[in-house]
């Protein structure tokens, strides 16, 4: 017996260093993912700062109701939807063959160079971007009105009151902000896959494309189905910087530009509304949460190995 609690503790003192280098990351992650979870109930009650959230009268799902009823929600569900679905195709297709590419790169100078040119923008700050897209789409001094379109005798585009081009600069400045990220993932994946099935090919006479698709995209395989599943249970969520921050939250692109998040921020700072920015809030991560579970759920029925959980 004794021998036995003398083994515990020793396999707690070699446990307890790991266990506190745990412990930052566990706090972190239950103050910023778990505790703002206790605001759920703000989206069904009307919220009376005087009484406090408890004090505050039930509304049930009346603030849901008015939700649904104002007319935003279809069009910041449409937004959200259709954007997330191009950016999750996009999002898979250029990160890859980014990666496929820079991996043909035989000088490592050329490759760091390339590499972090490629990741820079996903390095730099909204504001930054926004500026930079001012730079460019501003009516009077921005580079597309001021400089080519004066050049080939074309009228100004008010690009800050005209919706009409703002898909295309949305998914756009994304992909030029995103694709680093998602390169660098993609390329960890194709260099750890081993040289002996390309080498053996070669022999067998394949061609690189055939190497491509019949070695390295079924090697990614488990990658791109991860990183489907991730950025499918997002697909309620947008980036704030790129809806809000670039497009300046200017009210005529609303049509183009309304997300859900755009939304909640505008509903709680300028109509004060906690109930309704809330109620679309719980809206968003409910929906997020059933798209994981089914495409998990269809990932095992066709590839169980696959499957996240």
């Amino acid at each position: 017996m004794d021998t036995a609690k003398k083994r515990k503790k020793i396999r707690w003192k070699k446990a307890l260093p790991i266990y506190l280098l745990l412990l930052p990351g566990t706090i972190y992650m239950l103050i910023n993912n778990y505790l703002p979870m206790f605001g759920i109930i703000i989206a069904f009650k009307n919220i009376n700062f005087k009484k406090g959230i408890f004090g505050s009268d039930w509304a049930g799902f009346d603030n849901f109701k008015f939700l649904f009823s104002s007319g935003n929600a279809w069009l910041m569900t449409r937004n959200t939807i259709l954007y997330n679905l191009v950016f999750i195709i996009l999002g898979i297709v250029i990160p890859i063959t980014v990666a496929i590419l820079m991996n043909e790169i035989r000088s490592k100078i050329a490759n760091r160079i390339y590499q972090t040119l490629i990741l820079l923008p996903f390095l730099m700050s909204w504001v930054v971007i926004s500026y930079l897209g001012y730079a460019f789409l501003s009516l009077e001094t921005g580079y597309i009105n001021d400089s080519i379109l004066k050049a080939f005798g074309k009228p100004p585009i008010d690009f800050y009151q005209d919706k009409t081009w703002w898909p295309l600069i949305i998914i756009f400045v994304h992909q030029w902000k995103g694709i680093g990220f998602g390169m660098v993932i993609y390329l960890a994946s194709v260099v750890g896959i081993s040289q002996d099935y390309f080498e053996a090919a070669k022999i067998d006479g394949a061609t690189k494309w055939q190497q491509i698709k019949s070695i390295t995209l079924p090697c990614l395989k488990p990658t791109i189905i991860t990183l489907f599943i991730l950025n499918l249970g997002r697909m309620f969520y947008s980036d704030f910087g790129l809806f809000y921050q670039l497009p300046r939250n200017s009210g005529m692109l609303y049509g183009a530009t309304q997300t859900i998040d755009t939304f909640v921020y505008n509903a709680l700072m300028v109509q004060n509304n906690y109930g309704m920015s809330s109620a679309a809030s719980v809206y968003q991560s409910i929906v997020g949460f059933i798209l994981v579970v089914l495409a998990n759920e269809t990932i095992k029925r066709i590839s169980r190995e696959d499957a996240m959980f």
